[in-house]
């Protein structure tokens, strides 16, 4: 037995631990719409969309674009949106991170938190404008609140991320 890599269940568990803590941590993220919690406004952000923009923006790499589709599909069973809402702005903002990704050089916390602005953005307006074709009379004014939180608490989402992202690659 090596002492480099461990016993062969250390092993298996760090590559379990690898693989799962993403998709885990932004199903788990998703089902927070399922608890008890009445809100008079629309004050709190997707944070299931929050969770999977920060790890994509994180470790890129670990994902592609149609997995923005199925953990969009699950979104939508679970928040009661319309079928393929999510889908289709979740895939959308993954295929404009591939082509940030490949035309940028590098990036920092400052343009990460841009792009995520970008995206939440982009998501929020996006679901208003189904909600209006799908028949709904809500005004542009009242998402602002929903977008200017959604942006706030990227960094936050970010911090709970990286966090996960430590330990799944801790030794």
């Amino acid at each position: 037995m090596s002492r480099i890599a461990g016993s062969s269940t250390e092993v298996a568990i760090r590559d379990l631990r690898n693989r799962f803590v993403p998709l885990i941590s932004t199903i788990a993220a998703i089902c927070l719409v399922l608890l008890p919690f009445v809100a008079a406004a629309p004050l709190i952000p997707d944070l299931g969309f929050l969770t999977l923009i920060t790890w994509r923006l994180l470790r890129p790499e670990i994902w592609s674009a149609n997995m923005a589709l199925g953990l969009g599909l699950l979104n939508d069973l679970v928040a009661g949106n319309p079928l393929g809402q999510s889908m289709l702005l979740w895939t959308s903002a993954f295929l404009v991170f591939d082509l940030i990704d490949s035309r940028l050089g590098f990036r920092d916390y400052w343009m990460d938190w841009l792009i995520a602005a970008g995206a939440i953005a982009f998501q929020t307006v996006g679901a208003w404008y189904i909600a209006l074709l799908m028949g709904s009379d809500v005004l542009a004014t009242v998402v602002v609140p929903q977008l200017i939180v959604g942006i706030l608490a990227y960094p936050v989402v970010a911090r709970l991320v990286l966090a996960l992202d430590r330990w799944r690659l801790a030794r």
